[in-house]
């Protein structure tokens, strides 16, 4: 079995002596009065040292307390005093702090004292691993090793996968809530490129022994991290190219960037073999501001073919001037604003949720979660423990895949539909989360470990974020001359950021302690912008270059496009038995007398198979999934309701802008209808597709709802897409504050009463 993927930032010892030694270097060691061991200790500066060492470090100097904060545990320690408090617990120091003049010092000791003593509860020793657990380092290595073993293996194979291919789902669920051994052998699933050729396997583990091994005819594998080199190198070493730049005054191609981007599938219209594995190429130029997004090299796209490494053609639509103004989005160029004044975020007592492995409790919720080199971060085995009963909800939700389409129709644009999982693997291209800026103070920072291109394991410094947060009040009553009554709200937030060029996308899954689950989706980083002749709206160019787009600065268009998401959430309520469900408020006539001539009432049906789940959202129907075998107290199907769209900023996405004979709807479905359910089948994963790069069928949802099974009192997996058709604006430039929707997962008579009575003190 494995170990788990997720650890505590580590607790390095020789760090903690080099960052020692550094301290004693740079600012000199001196011997505190204070016996150490029958010694005198050595002592350096308390401030530079724990920052060194990853903390943050407060000096509160009305209380004398200095507040020490490093992931989960928080100190608190007053100078001289030779107990601090450690997570809300009392621990001896061996040698206090001491404050004098030059500052606040501490013993080369005080690290390993406090963050080693065993007062942090968080993270708790997993005893027996979850089959779940993703890979760990010596698994993607035992990996290649029995492929190597097997013949399997030459030089130049590229890898686009290894990751833990899970056991039977009914093995997990038993594991989960009784604790019952897994039987299926532990095993990896990999996706491997043979130039351009995709093969899928697995390995038995335990065997150390490929068990499959199998080409698949057509299909094109995902963009790799180090396709990104060869497109840099292939533009730097064309003369053709440098052609087309030097006609735009551009003479140094070591100061073009570029970005390879998937081509599509047109049906031959763009004259692009589609046995061919190829990236189109669109640039900007480094002009030395930081942001070479600013400056696009507009109408000039150069077609590379992967297996030869080498532009094979260039497509120029004529001269549009680079934009050369400095656009810097990190304020360089603005005068520093007085900071902020502190907001702190204090647990002093440790956190409210423990991490066992992979395994994290909060109050009553308790789930498994893991990061997947495609879909970035996985939910798996999600349970809410109701008075003492463990409860399923879901057994696996994760983001299924997303498309951000661009509704321009010029040679630098119409090609734009970038299946950011599916074609280049949103958690490969996890982005580190920076405390307290990406996530707040008080966050718990989870590395993880994927395998790269080389099938060589690579540790994700800071993939994922969990912390716990105030969200308002639970509920409130003021009765007249009685006590108030209400209680807080609290919840839980996993967080996970991928970059996928000019965009970062946040996803945060948000547990509340009344059984609701939210995914919100975060869109912020930089908009793609097209270089223009228009400097001003009051140009007579104007019209015509904002067409498909907005003017932001001058001579830069932000063409309109879309950010569509769709989640995969294989929900188990209460059982696998469950059924879609629709509610509509209705008016009737009124039969009963009296003066009213109408009533509300609900019409309710039952929808029978795939085809007729899938359907664009109408926010006056309740949709639920519901256990017609289960009810609550009173007699209700226990349910949850599926909500697609919850708020959001940006205006809806009711389904992607193009028209019906684009060849976009060949290939995908997802995006055009915002519920979806399927009878639940181990390899339907995906959305749009395993393969959707250059794909021309959708072998996706299309494909997985074309035999239109019964979907009523079975095991099924609910997909809901949501998003936003992005109109650019002013404010988003040059970089975009963050803007996000939200959907929602929401108990309807899941429980027999409010389930939070009773937390809390209710009277203030």
């Amino acid at each position: 079995m494995s170990a788990p993927l997720f650890r505590r930032l580590p607790l390095s010892l020789s760090r903690t002596a080099a960052v020692a030694a550094a301290c004693l270097a740079l600012l000199g060691p001196w011997s505190a009065p204070a016996q150490a061991h029958g010694s005198a200790a050595t002592m350096v500066p308390l401030k530079k040292t724990l920052e060194d060492f990853g903390a943050s470090v407060r000096w509160d100097a009305y209380a004398q307390v200095w507040t020490i904060t490093r992931s989960s545990t928080v100190v608190r320690a007053r100078p001289g005093a030779r107990t601090v408090l450690v997570n809300g617990q009392p621990l001896k120091l061996a040698v206090p702090i001491v404050q004098r003049k030059g500052g606040a010092f501490i013993s080369t000791d005080f690290i390993n004292e406090v963050f080693q003593s065993g007062l942090d509860k968080t993270f708790v020793v997993e005893r027996t691993p979850s089959p779940l657990n993703p890979l760990t380092a010596v698994e993607i290595e035992a990996t290649v090793a029995a492929l190597k073993s097997a013949g399997r293996w030459r030089d130049g194979l590229r890898f686009a996968e290894i990751s833990l291919k899970a056991p039977p789902k009914e093995q997990v669920w038993a594991f989960a809530l009784q604790g019952q051994p897994v039987t299926a052998p532990r095993s990896a699933g990999f996706v491997i490129l043979d130039g351009k050729q995709v093969i899928e396997g697995t390995v038995d583990l335990g065997a150390k022994a490929v068990t499959q091994w199998q080409p698949v005819p057509g299909a094109h594998g995902m963009v790799l991290v180090d396709d990104f080199a060869a497109v840099q190198a292939a533009i730097e070493g064309s003369a053709d190219y440098a052609a087309a730049l030097a006609k735009r005054g551009i003479s140094d191609v070591k100061k073009v960037v570029t970005t390879p981007l998937t081509v599509g599938y047109f049906d031959g219209k763009d004259s692009l073999r589609q046995e061919d594995r190829l990236l189109k190429v669109v640039s900007y130029l480094d002009v030395g501001d930081g942001n070479y997004w600013a400056h696009p090299i507009e109408n000039l796209v150069a077609v590379v073919d992967l297996v030869k490494k080498q532009v094979v053609n260039i497509e120029d639509g004529g001269l549009v001037p680079v934009p050369m103004t400095p656009r810097p989005y990190d304020g360089r160029d603005r005068m520093a604003s007085p900071p902020p004044k502190p907001l702190d975020i204090v647990e002093p007592d440790g956190k409210n949720f423990t991490i066992s492995g992979n395994t994290l409790r909060w109050q009553n919720w308790q789930f498994h979660l893991r990061l997947d080199s495609r879909v970035g971060l996985v939910l798996s085995t999600v349970t809410y423990d109701d008075r003492g009963t463990k409860r399923k909800v879901m057994y696996e939700g994760s983001l299924g895949g997303m498309i951000v389409p661009y509704g321009d129709p010029d040679v630098g644009w119409y090609f734009k539909a970038y299946l950011d999982s599916g074609e280049y693997g949103m958690g490969t291209l996890t982005s580190p989360i920076e405390p307290g800026r990406d996530a707040p103070a008080n966050a718990a920072l989870l590395d993880a470990t994927l395998a790269d291109f080389n099938g060589a394991p690579v540790q994700v410094p800071r993939a994922i974020a969990v912390f716990e947060r105030y969200a308002g009040p639970e509920y409130k009553h003021q009765e007249m001359g009685k006590p108030n009554v209400s209680v807080e709200r609290r919840e839980l937030v996993v967080r996970w950021i991928s970059t996928v060029g000019n965009y970062d996308y946040l996803f945060d899954w948000v547990f509340a302690e009344n059984g609701t689950i939210g995914i919100n989706a975060g869109a912020t980083g930089i908009e793609a912008v097209k270089a223009v002749k228009t400097r001003t709206m009051a140009d007579a160019t104007a019209a015509e270059d904002t067409r498909y787009g907005t003017l932001l600065d001058h001579h830069i268009v932000g063409t309109t496009h879309q950010h569509i998401y769709n989640f995969r959430l294989d929900l188990d309520v209460d059982g696998e038995g469950n059924t879609l469900t629709e509610i509509d408020p209705v008016v009737a006539p009124n039969t009963r007398g009296g003066p009213r001539t109408s009533t509300m009432q609900t019409v309710q049906r039952n929808v029978k198979t795939e085809r007729q789940a899938a359907q664009k959202f109408d926010a006056s129907t309740v949709r639920l999934l519901s256990n017609p075998s289960r009810s609550n107290k009173v007699g209700n199907p226990v349910s949850y309701q599926l909500i697609p769209y919850a708020g959001g900023t940006h205006p809806i996405a009711k389904g992607a802008n193009f028209g019906a004979d684009e060849w976009i709807y060949h290939r995908l479905s997802f995006m055009d209808k915002q519920i979806w359910v399927t009878r639940y089948r181990e390899d339907e994963r995906f959305p749009e597709g395993r393969y959707p790069n250059r794909s021309k069928t959708d072998t996706g949802l299309g494909q997985f709802t074309a035999d239109d099974e019964p979907i009523a009192n079975t095991d099924n997996v609910v997909w809901l897409t949501t998003g936003t058709t992005h109109v650019a604006r002013a404010e988003e430039w040059p970089i975009m504050p963050t803007e996000w929707v939200h959907v929602l997962l929401k108990p309807w008579n899941f429980f027999d009463e409010t389930p939070t009575l009773g937390r809390g003190p209710a009277a203030k």
